[in-house]
């Protein structure tokens, strides 16, 4: 049976989303292909595919050895672009940070994107669209999912939430690119509305706007609390919080949380960007402004048919990112690229016979 080594460090910083999507398509893969390969983490043995979910350096230093004997993929969770929207660093480190990070991809064989808008930005730094597949992410019905109306009722209490309060949670790190600042400003606009956020400064003071926005984080309106980072395995209860996910971020590729809130079939409601197009579809709500998001709020709040539509948008993307689905392109991605390389080993075998 083939072997899949999955190479990740992201659990070494709490509430971002690579950590998220790897441990969601770690245990997708685990359970749905345990007849087909043999799934290890973080072991110290080569293997017929090497999975890199993180860019560490020691990861890139077994690279080569890892072609010599199998396969090697890495997830393409932020490009140079997203990484200058949320962290502060020296002009001369972000230079070779960010020259390391394209390094790191055009090492590997092949290229896994959540989001077919990154296809063209990785051709803009040479990389072939050859080696590029793209496979979403995914998050499974086991961890995020409605409660029963006592157990909501309960959890309303705790958080100390008025029964009738119509509930608008954002997800993220709090950083710049994030739209904080419009999450704030939406607020303002709708003092009758309770707004949550659940993240921190995961990456502290060398994140983006850091200054500014812990002021904000520490003086919020009245109607706005920030619930710093929360562990993944409380989330579930956030969402059966809120009405309504509101994500204004400027930059994203494939945001878990948003996958997340589809799972609960409530309203989805961001900034209209493109890398969205081609992976939400007609499925969300969107705008530019506070202005826009107070307003489209405001309805979702008020009109019943239209918040109901929209809860009926989500349950349609949601089911359209399917278990099965996901599952599937895994299935084949891993299937083809073994194919191709046993190709390859059988092409050696044959070349070194007709040369003796």
């Amino acid at each position: 049976m083939p072997t899949i080594n999955m190479l990740s460090s992201a659990d070494k910083v709490k509430g971002q989303g690579v950590l998220s999507a790897y441990i969601e398509q770690v245990n997708l893969v685990k359970k749905g292909l345990k007849n087909n390969y043999s799934i290890k983490v973080n072991n110290l043995k080569f293997c017929d595919i090497m999975h890199y979910h993180t860019i560490d350096f020691k990861f890139f230093l077994s690279i080569p050895f890892a072609k010599m004997l199998g396969t090697t993929v890495a997830y393409v969770h932020f490009v140079p672009e997203t990484v200058d929207d949320s962290i502060n660093l020296p002009p001369f480190i972000k230079s070779i940070f960010y020259k390391y990070i394209i390094w790191f991809y055009k090492s590997v064989d092949h290229l896994v994107v959540v989001n077919p808008y990154f296809i063209d930005i990785l051709k803009d730094y040479g990389i072939s669209q050859d080696k590029v597949t793209y496979i979403p992410n995914f998050v499974s019905d086991d961890n995020f999912y409605r409660y029963d109306d006592e157990k909501i009722i309960s959890l309303k209490n705790k958080f100390n939430i008025p029964q009738d309060k119509f509930v608008v949670l954002g997800v993220g790190q709090v950083q710049t690119r994030k739209g904080i600042n419009d999450f704030i400003e939406t607020a303002k606009k709708l003092p009758d509305v309770q707004f949550l956020w659940a993240g921190g400064f995961s990456f502290g003071a060398i994140t983006d706007g850091y200054k500014e926005l812990k002021k904000v984080v520490e003086n919020p309106p009245a109607n706005v609390k920030f619930l710093g980072i929360v562990d993944r395995s409380e989330m579930n209860d956030l969402y059966n919080l809120a009405n309504m996910m509101f994500l204004p971020s400027y930059s994203e590729l494939f945001p878990m949380s948003v996958l997340e809130a589809l799972s609960l079939k409530i309203p989805v409601l961001l900034r209209d960007l493109d890398i969205y197009k081609n992976i939400l579809f007609d499925y969300y709500l969107k705008g530019n402004s506070a202005n826009d998001f107070s307003s489209i709020i405001e309805k979702s709040k008020n009109d019943s048919d239209f918040y109901d539509k929209w809860c009926d948008k989500s349950a349609a993307c949601h089911q359209f990112y399917s278990k099965g689905y996901i599952l599937k392109q895994w299935k084949n991605f891993y299937d083809d690229i073994c194919f191709e390389k046993n190709k390859l080993k059988s092409r050696s075998k044959l070349d070194a016979k007709q040369n003796i």
